[in-house]
């Protein structure tokens, strides 16, 4: 039986987690250039993580807001990392809301076939009401009727990465034959959304299909994880609310008639590391003072549908007050979390804007510390690996590089080298039984 090894990815959410991150960066405008996440790509690389995670954002943030943003469509940055790396996968975020799905199969089929099987899927549904705007509608459909679309959307998806096998392109210059049509299957498909017939124009790359990745904390969100996803990503701050989760899912997906070996876990995690307890906690301090709180405050307001001066620092949140229908500025998943850790801890509003209110579970210390914590989420099945979020590109992923992964290596957690080329063979993946070579 092989060894269980971590899966761990490095969230490239623009200049870094924190939101002091592009106040002390060397460029703040480093997320606009190529170079900068080509550096990032390969630092991952070096540490032999599985994949680079871009998230995405139609607009330049979320009001009252300011910081670098998504700006680039994820695919263009991917691309330049695939350019200069050779094993790190490439997950690109692209919302089935506002994207047909024969364009969402193309780009990220384009992204697999050239970087030689290392692109991946992860499906949202965009959520913001004013992102709508920017695309002509009014208004947003409904959180289920948003999840229906979506799950149309995988399967057209799908179905068109599928309509090529394996070598049907030949190219015998001698013969004149170039492709195999006999290998080409087109797609049909009839449903409430989406009406589709043809094949897709791109042929497969050596992991047959690009990996498919699923956020989402909500009843239809967890549902469409385990009918589709290889990979998920969640928010939980506790090893219990985790490991309930990771049963769920996996027992979800076994009822679909999957293996749910096969569908990876992998909840958000900040380090916040220093080569002492003490010095990390400076680091950590020092990043909140420069930050301050107005903006963070600003975003949690709204997150919670509450205006800013019902927050008051020092006391705890207003639980009567709050108004957590639907809340276009944060998901479930995050919002369920947060909510959960303010009143688990009964911490007051600035204790929670310390902790980090994008979500993720924080963990202040050294690389010892944080790979305890690491180790036991793993080992008690709260977790198959982690997205990690670093406080500021680059030296945040260079911390984890140069100290967090030797730890995880040293104990026989991580790997030490690829072991495959493709993104799905580096997840232990099957190959799609219509792309494999015969």
């Amino acid at each position: 039986m092989s060894t269980r090894l971590l899966h761990l990815n490095i969230n490239v959410n623009n200049s870094g987690r924190h939101p002091a991150s592009w106040r002390v960066a060397d460029d703040p405008l480093g997320f606009l250039k190529l170079d900068y996440y080509e550096n990032i790509g390969r630092l991952a690389e070096q540490g032999k993580l599985d994949a680079v995670f871009f998230s995405d954002e139609f607009d330049y943030g979320q009001p009252g807001v300011s910081r670098p943003w998504q700006a680039l469509d994820p695919l263009i940055p991917l691309t330049a990392i695939a350019r200069v790396t050779k094993h790190i996968g490439l997950v690109a975020t692209v919302s089935s809301s506002f994207n047909d799905p024969y364009n969402i199969a193309r780009r990220i089929a384009s992204l697999d076939y050239v970087s030689g099987g290392r692109a991946a899927w992860n499906v949202v549904t965009t959520r913001n009401e004013h992102v709508a705007r920017l695309f002509g509608p009014d208004k947003l459909p409904d959180h289920n009727e948003r999840y229906a679309k979506a799950r149309e959307s995988i399967e057209v998806v799908r179905g068109l990465w599928g309509s090529w096998q394996a070598d049907a392109v030949i190219a015998d210059q001698s013969s004149g034959k170039f492709v195999d049509t006999t290998r080409i299957h087109p797609f049909e498909f009839s449903g409430e959304y989406f009406q589709i017939q043809g094949a897709l124009n791109v042929p497969p790359s050596p992991q047959g299909q690009p990996v498919l990745l699923q956020a989402g904390g909500s009843v239809p969100g967890i549902e469409t994880a385990a009918r589709y996803a290889d990979a998920v990503f969640c928010v939980h701050h506790t090893l219990a609310a985790a490991q309930d989760f990771y049963r769920e899912v996996k027992s979800k997906a076994a009822a679909y008639g999957r293996n749910p070996d096969k569908i990876i876990i992998l909840p958000g995690l900040f380090p916040v590391l220093g080569s002492t307890e003490a010095e990390a906690i400076q680091r950590k301090e020092w990043l909140d003072e420069t930050a301050g709180f107005r903006q963070e405050l600003g975003a949690l307001s709204k997150a919670l549908g509450l205006p800013v001066e019902a927050l008051v620092l020092d006391e705890p949140l207003p639980w009567d007050k709050l108004n957590l229908s639907d809340s276009p500025f944060r998901s479930v998943g995050f919002l369920s979390a947060l909510l959960d850790l303010a009143r688990r801890e009964k911490l007051t509003v600035r204790e929670i804007l310390k902790r980090n209110p994008g979500g993720h579970r924080v963990i202040v210390g050294t690389p010892e510390q944080v790979a305890d914590s690491i180790e036991e989420w793993f080992t008690q099945r709260g977790a198959d690996g982690f997205n990690l979020n670093t406080d500021f590109f680059p030296q945040g992923l260079e911390s984890i590089v140069e100290h967090l992964i030797p730890e995880l290596q040293r104990r026989g957690l991580f790997r030490r080298e690829y072991s495959h080329s493709t993104l799905r063979g580096n997840l232990g993946l099957d190959i799609p039984a219509d792309h494999r070579h015969e």
